[in-house]
């Protein structure tokens, strides 16, 4: 048996892929040693994951599990690594464990074996120019406060700001403090004192999406995406002339958007990706 996972800052999307090729599902939180403790890890792990996996019909899966290829935001650093992997070690005692970036996952699923660029845009935002084996240049990537362009974090950024400040046409204000009701108190506790601001303010960015229609969120939204494509990935050379995919829910949901942006810049997106979990699969299996 194979085990893959895919974590991001909200959730973590689990395959398990069979000796008959047939892959199972499971969901968990996401996973990240920058605010995941290894005993936090590990509850999730014996207590979402495995029960999820045995009641598809693995019983015993902790013992047979062979693989396991773990993929996850906050692992570029090697001590990051190492921890995510021993607490998998100890779940999984018979498998060899590899645990990389997120990136390095999305680029394997989306370009396959292929050269291009990939990107993630979901709760945070990244990108890496890809050989077709591994990752040959990260896009520079700082994080929540001081990039993310294009994220659902920066989108939701974006627009409690604008909230807070007045800024935001009459009928959107209205909508959105009749919907969230929401305190400058309560944002600021949320940003400065409680762990993932980023995770919280991309819950807001669900309120974009349903006024997509409006010039003024229309606008925020394509402005979020040239900004992600000219600081990310108009700097990798030739990247106008290599395929280049996305996945992650904001590049999924908001595609026609994010298409508009890149063809306004001269670039071509080939695959869009709800989640690069489906294309790992294909990966693996066929290594």
């Amino acid at each position: 048996m194979i085990l893959i996972a895919d974590s991001g800052a909200t959730k973590t999307a689990w395959r398990l892929i069979l000796p008959q090729q047939h892959a199972l599902q499971a969901r968990t939180a996401g996973i990240n040693p920058y605010f995941s403790s290894p005993q936090a890890i590990a509850s999730e792990l014996t207590d979402v994951l495995l029960p999820q996996l045995q009641a598809a019909g693995a019983l015993q899966v902790a013992e047979q599990v062979r693989q396991v290829f773990f993929y996850g935001t906050g692992c570029g650093a090697e001590e990051n690594r190492q921890l995510v992997a021993k607490v998998l070690q100890k779940v999984f005692p018979a498998a060899a464990v590899h645990v990389d970036t997120d990136m390095l996952g999305a680029a394997r699923a989306l370009c396959g074996k292929q050269p291009g660029i990939a990107c993630i845009l979901g709760t945070g935002s990244h990108a890496a120019l890809f050989n077709g084996e591994q990752i040959e240049q990260y896009a520079v990537n700082l994080g929540f406060w001081l990039g993310d362009e294009g994220s659902g974090g920066h989108l939701g950024k974006q627009l409690i700001t604008d909230y807070l400040n007045g800024d935001l046409p009459k009928d959107l204000h209205d909508f959105f403090a009749k919907r969230y009701a929401i305190t400058r108190e309560e944002v600021l506790e949320n940003a400065y004192k409680k762990p993932m601001p980023a995770r919280y303010m991309a819950s807001f960015s669900k309120f974009l999406f349903d006024h997509l229609s409006h010039p003024f969120v229309y606008r925020m939204v394509y402005n979020s995406f040239c900004a992600f494509l000219d600081k990310r990935v108009l700097k990798f050379p030739d990247a106008k002339k290599l395929p280049l995919h996305f996945t992650g829910s904001v590049a999924f949901y908001y595609a026609n958007v994010l298409r508009r942006a890149a063809a306004d810049k001269g670039l071509h997106i080939q695959h869009i990706l709800e989640e690069p979990v489906a294309g790992l699969v294909l990966y693996h299996g066929t290594c």
